[in-house]
């Protein structure tokens, strides 16, 4: 199949006008989950400047790693920069959106080589390498539902999904009870609980994803003590079995039980108090 050069869709007169920002992964958080999530946040990415102000172009060309893909960016949008923050201690521009681009943002998909840290910043060395890989019929809103068995998801990349109520999300989990681990990647620690009543695991998940602990003692003191960012840096859900809605809950709870002892999730080893 024949490539789609970027060119051949973005007329660009004079890319050296341009920083390219390839928003990576900043030891926190991905930016593909800042997008999902909030476009004020993605904004905020595409605002910082570094306290050297070394890149003084006019405007910013801002790409999303999408990391699950390979080779594979997100359009994050065309900017023009308003002004600079040159007082002491502003570490941001003010920008506005360019709308001649606006209708590719979160929904273009670019192939390009992952730049090198040094020559990241300037679009005309990087232009000629990106192609078309696809071009989404909405924008990107998230993880498609992988299926119940291949659930094992970063809170931050759950976080957007339940906010937004991703439809095809929400459909799978409000309809199943179940058992699922929380992961903290900090202490290796993990939690064991259950979902079976309401909306099923869309319920119970949804709770988590608002309060950062569920309202489980030991999680809470966790939170309170740390904030809710733990969570969204620490913790991972994973689902370890499912039932259809009928099953009775006595028998979730038995395996709500059972798992807690193959997971060593009570004592030293976990969260879990009973």
């Amino acid at each position: 199949m024949t490539e789609i050069a970027l060119t051949d869709i973005f007329q660009i007169d004079n890319p050296s006008t341009f920083k390219l920002h390839a928003a990576r992964w900043n030891h926190e958080e991905q930016p593909l989950n800042v997008f999902v999530r909030s476009r004020e946040d993605w904004i905020g990415w595409n605002t910082w400047r570094n306290p050297r102000n070394e890149f003084g172009r006019p405007y910013i060309f801002s790409l999303i790693d999408f990391y699950h893909e390979q080779e594979t960016w997100l359009f994050g949008g065309a900017f023009e920069v308003l002004s600079r923050g040159f007082e002491v201690n502003c570490h941001s521009y003010k920008i506005k959106e360019l709308p001649q681009f606006s209708p590719y943002t979160g929904r273009l998909k670019i192939s390009m080589p992952k730049p090198s840290r040094g020559r990241a910043f300037y679009l005309e060395n990087h232009l000629e390498l990106m192609s078309v890989k696809e071009i989404l019929q909405t924008e990107y809103s998230g993880q498609v539902f992988p299926g119940y068995e291949h659930i094992n998801h970063d809170f931050s990349e759950l976080e957007p999904i339940f906010r937004r109520e991703k439809i095809d999300w929400k459909a799978a989990l409000k309809n199943v009870k179940g058992v699922y681990l929380i992961t903290d990647k900090s202490n290796g620690k993990r939690y064991v609980g259950s979902a079976y009543g309401g909306q099923g695991l869309w319920s119970r998940w949804s709770c988590y994803i608002g309060t950062g602990h569920g309202w489980n003692d030991e999680l809470t003191q966790l939170i309170q003590s740390n904030g809710f960012q733990y969570a969204q840096k620490n913790f991972r859900l994973s689902l370890l079995e499912y039932r259809p809605m009928k099953t009775d809950d006595n028998e979730i709870i038995a395996r709500e039980s059972f798992w807690k002892e193959v997971m060593f999730s009570r004592g030293e080893f976990g969260y879990n108090k009973n």
